[in-house]
């Protein structure tokens, strides 16, 4: 089963209403995917600066690590403590000696996201109940997508739930099977990329991502997937810039895009779709197989 949901916001007046609006369409798809959720949502960033999503066993675990990290980084880290994630901001140049410290100091927090402006937020159980811990309702960004879990490959973990992410600004939500997805998994591995589960949708991810380190752009490098990944699937990308939608060339999974002059949506179903802003007016379609579809800001 799975759910995806997506939102591009073209009008900057709705940018204060992302949270509240992609809140909406992930709770809709509950039924699809009650096992975990996730979401990633492109906010704000700063010239010269990393956003570090961290993810820890309990909220008592993080609180006290902005401070220490704070003094390797050499400046405030604008924390966001959010359940068990927090979000901090650090100078690029110092990210690998932060990285470095929290191995030593914690090493049961986990590092899931990394951008100039890319969050990412992720946890078992149903979509609802995870975007009110993550209190998505009041995040602000120019756009974010969204994932609902029925776990069917692998464990009902919050490694294994959606996005997953192997590239700066960059991540992934997936509905669907790859079937050759352990002998592309050998091939990056020996290419230099580190896996953290044995999900299908991390090896999409890490596709993507040796692609584009190859010199690809990301519609060459999801074009060139349609020839080596193998399997039925619905791939939703997010970059710093925008979001892209690709489905394999039979495209079973049901899919549904649609657009106005103030924002572009995508969803598993249409019923995520129905309580945007203009949706009486959007043009509606569903993706054309083995097409590759984007929407990004200059």
């Amino acid at each position: 089963m799975c759910g995806i949901v997506g939102l591009f916001l073209k009008d900057k007046a709705l940018e204060p209403e992302l949270g509240g609006l992609v809140t909406g369409m992930l709770a809709t798809m509950c039924d699809r995917g009650p096992d975990s959720a996730g979401f990633a949502v492109y906010g704000a960033g700063k010239p010269g600066a990393v956003k570090l999503t961290l993810r820890g066993p309990s909220r008592a675990a993080l609180e006290p690590l902005a401070q220490e990290l704070a003094m390797v980084a050499g400046t405030p880290v604008a924390p966001v403590l959010r359940d068990t994630h927090l979000t901090i901001m650090v100078p690029a140049a110092k990210e690998q000696a932060v990285r470095d410290e929290l191995a030593a100091i914690a090493p049961d927090v986990t590092v899931v996201g990394t951008g100039k402006r890319m969050e990412i937020f992720k946890e078992v159980g149903r979509p609802d109940t995870v975007a009110a811990r993550f209190d998505l309702a009041h995040m602000q960004g120019t756009h974010a997508i969204g994932h609902t879990r029925m776990a069917t490959e692998s464990a009902v973990t919050t490694n294994g739930a959606h996005p997953f992410t192997t590239g700066a600004d960059q991540c992934l939500v997936h509905n669907g099977s790859l079937s050759n997805h352990n002998a592309v998994r050998r091939t990056l591995v020996r290419e230099g990329l580190r896996f953290e589960t044995d999900n299908d949708s991390e090896v999409a991810a890490g596709y993507l991502t040796w692609r584009m380190r190859e010199g690809l752009s990301l519609g060459e490098a999801l074009d060139a997937s349609l020839a080596d990944l193998d399997g039925f699937y619905t791939f939703v990308v997010g970059t710093e810039s925008g979001f892209g939608v690709l489905r394999d060339p039979v495209a079973c999974k049901p899919a549904v895009v649609a657009e106005t002059d103030r924002w572009v949506a995508f969803g598993t179903e249409y019923r995520a779709l129905v309580d945007l802003p203009g949706i009486a007016a959007a043009k509606v379609w569903e993706p054309e197989p083995a097409k590759v579809y984007f929407w990004e800001r200059s």
